[in-house]
């Protein structure tokens, strides 16, 4: 990927499908976005998922940009592994009984819970109502208190917009 500014993610979607091919994984399925993607395959009867985001990549001190970028790693990852398994290094099997999937934990970044959400809204539009209705309830006039709830009510929902603003 090196002089490029992110990778093609039409070249790592058919690397994929020989990549697939290799371990004989016929279902598979994969995804990849703004921030980062996925892939997950059968393989012997089991699901198996592999992600990876700019988030994670970032906390391993890892530069990526793209989720296209997020889906190439994955892509060149199972790679590897289908090279060990090709040159009998190791049994696919055995590595990866370990990696079986389980849905992810629904994360939601603090500052939707802060406004009382329990999943990502939908748009700008929710987290305008939810912050109008708070906004009306945590005021310092209505608390009688030094407006600390309302700051953090209203840090949130700046937060929020940008995220929005982010996302496109």
């Amino acid at each position: 990927m090196a002089g490029k500014q992110y990778a093609d993610p039409d070249f790592y979607e058919k690397k994929l499908a020989k990549v697939m091919e290799r371990f004989g994984a016929n279902e598979y399925n994969y995804d990849w976005g703004r921030h980062g993607g996925w892939v997950e395959f059968r393989y012997r009867g089991q699901l198996y998922r592999f992600d990876y985001s700019v988030e994670k990549a970032k906390s391993k001190g890892q530069t990526i940009k793209y989720g296209s970028d997020a889906f190439a790693q994955i892509v060149l990852a199972l790679e590897d592994l289908a090279r060990l398994v090709e040159r009998g290094l190791y049994d696919l099997q055995n590595w990866i009984e370990g990696m079986r999937f389980l849905p992810p934990p629904v994360v939601i970044p603090e500052f939707f819970r802060e406004l009382g959400f329990e999943s990502t809204p939908g748009d700008i539009a929710e987290v305008e109502d939810r912050f109008r209705a708070l906004a009306k309830q945590r005021h310092p006039d209505v608390l009688k208190d030094d407006g600390t709830s309302f700051k953090r009510l209203l840090s949130a929902a700046e937060q929020a917009k940008r995220y929005f603003s982010q996302e496109g």
